[in-house]
């Protein structure tokens, strides 16, 4: 089995001036996530998870970090990869 180290695997980066930055995916101990998204939000660079839309139009996360120090975690990796 897989270690569960998490890794960027791609990044599809957006032209424009759109507050959308870019698409990511990563993979995590052998499955692969997509969707991410990198925005640029008021206080700067945010990675946004993976979400569907729901029947009543709302936005649900289909994927989202289990405690705050993986999702730290998941951002510094993601913002570092981006900007390289």
């Amino acid at each position: 089995m897989q270690e569960n180290t998490i890794q960027v695997s791609r990044i599809h980066k957006l032209e424009g001036d759109s507050k959308l930055k870019a698409f990511v995916d990563i993979s995590l101990g052998g499955i692969i996530i997509k969707g991410l998204r990198i925005v640029s939000g008021s206080n700067g660079l945010f990675v946004g998870m993976p979400r569907h839309q729901g029947k009543d139009g709302k936005w649900y996360p289909t994927v989202y970090p289990a405690t705050k120090e993986i999702q730290q975690e998941l951002n510094e990796l993601v913002l570092t990869a981006y900007q390289e």
